[in-house]
């Protein structure tokens, strides 16, 4: 895991390794599949964030599962325009089925939020979050997440899948912002 790295004008320092983030998805893996034994969930991945997250969890789901896929965006820079919007609606009919929506993050929980309340309008049977960070001081939802990989401070981070204005995505561990940046 390299040292500090820039990303545009900031700076970001080694925060989870890849070793530490495949054992925190084995075990919220582990605990989908004590769940879901015997259904077939949809899982809906929101994008661009948890594709990374999402490929490496799904490799450890042990039944039959569909997976689709939805683009929303609600983050310019280091925060949260506070506005939620579709860019890729799901494609899939989620009538009478059990959705697992699959986030990278959930601090506020304004978009996963809003994107439960579009599931069970279109009649999802249920509805639960896996996300593989969680900042519980920055919570502001009335909801469950019902799968958390790590709570982490409320602090910005990038890497395994999350960005800083598109960058950072591919690196394999993940970053947090460097203090005074």
């Amino acid at each position: 895991m390299a040292h500090t790295i820039k990303l545009h004008d900031l700076e970001f320092t080694p925060y989870l390794s890849e070793d530490k983030l495949r054992a925190i998805v084995s075990e919220v893996a582990g605990r989908i599949n004590h769940k879901y034994e015997g259904k077939t969930p949809l899982f809906v991945v929101v994008l661009n964030g948890a594709f990374m997250f999402a490929s490496d969890l799904l490799k450890e789901v042990s039944f039959d599962c569909e997976i689709s896929f939805l683009r929303v965006s609600s983050y310019r820079g280091t925060s949260s325009t506070g506005e939620v919007k579709e860019l890729m609606p799901i494609g899939t009919d989620v009538t009478d089925r059990d959705v697992i929506l699959v986030e990278d993050i959930v601090d506020t929980g304004k978009t996963m939020g809003e994107v439960m309340a579009k599931m069970k309008l279109e009649g999802a049977r249920s509805v639960s979050v896996c996300t593989l960070l969680f900042k519980p001081d920055a919570f502001q939802g009335s909801y469950t997440v019902d799968y958390i990989g790590v709570e982490i401070p409320d602090r910005f981070v990038v890497g395994y899948g999350l960005d800083y204005d598109g960058l950072g995505r591919n690196l394999p561990s993940l970053y947090q912002i460097k203090p005074n940046t």
